[in-house]
This record gives C-alpha cells, sequence and structure tokens, in this order.
C-alpha cells in the first residue's frame, strides 16, 4: 500500500517479538522444560491500516494483562520475573504506540496520518 513508515514499524515490531521468542527458549531450556510448536489456525488478515491498529491492541490490552497476572506467580524465579519484567515493559511500549497512534488519526484525521505513513 505504499505506507513505509508504517511498515518499518511493523517489520521492527516483529524483529524484536522473534528475538523475546528466542529469550523465552532459551530460558525454558535452561530450566529443563519443553516447548512446542503447534500449528495455529491463522486470524483474518486486516488490510485496512487503522483497523489493523485496532486489532492489534485488542491483543496488546489483553497480552499485557496476562503478563501483569504472571509476574506474581514468578516471585520466586528472578531470572525469568526479571525476563518477563523487560517483556512487559516492551509490549506496553507497543501498547502506547497504538494508543498514540489511534488518537493521532482522531486528532488529525485519518487521510493526513495515512500521509505520514508514505
Amino acid at each position: 500500500m505504499g505506507l513505509t513508515v508504517l511498515a518499518k514499524k511493523y517489520t521492527g515490531h516483529y524483529t524484536e517479538e522473534m528475538e523475546w521468542v528466542e529469550k523465552f527458549i532459551s530460558r525454558i531450556n535452561d530450566l529443563g522444560g519443553e516447548f512446542k510448536i503447534e500449528d495455529q489456525k491463522g486470524r483474518e488478515l486486516v488490510k485496512d491500516p487503522e483497523e489493523y491498529i485496532k486489532a492489534d491492541l485488542a491483543i496488546q490490552e489483553k497480552g499485557v494483562e496476562i503478563l501483569y497476572n504472571c509476574m506474581a506467580e514468578l516471585k520466586d524465579d528472578l531470572t525469568t520475573y526479571d525476563i518477563l519484567k523487560a517483556y512487559l515493559a516492551d509490549e506496553e511500549e507497543d501498547l502506547y504506540w497504538s494508543q498514540g497512534a489511534l488518537d493521532l488519526i482522531q486528532l488529525i484525521g485519518r487521510e493526513n496520518w495515512l500521509a505520514k505513513q508514505l
């Protein structure tokens, strides 16, 4: 769609998420645990940039809530706690970015916002 600024944001986000996956897999291995990758049903592709951000925000809100709930259970495993705490901070940053983008769309209008994403 030619939205290079937005594309760069989400390409960087993907890379960042995969780095977190590697950290969590490493920690699971350190603890002698097992992990498995399962086939997951894909979700519907959202083509509209504003709707994509809204859908992503909904996932982020649920995810941040889950992470906060997990923190108390990790109080006796400080290494995992620290990793999860850093991940939570990163996820909150993503959540705030999405909220800010939607606020900006409301403030300056969709077309002006889209123009800034080119």
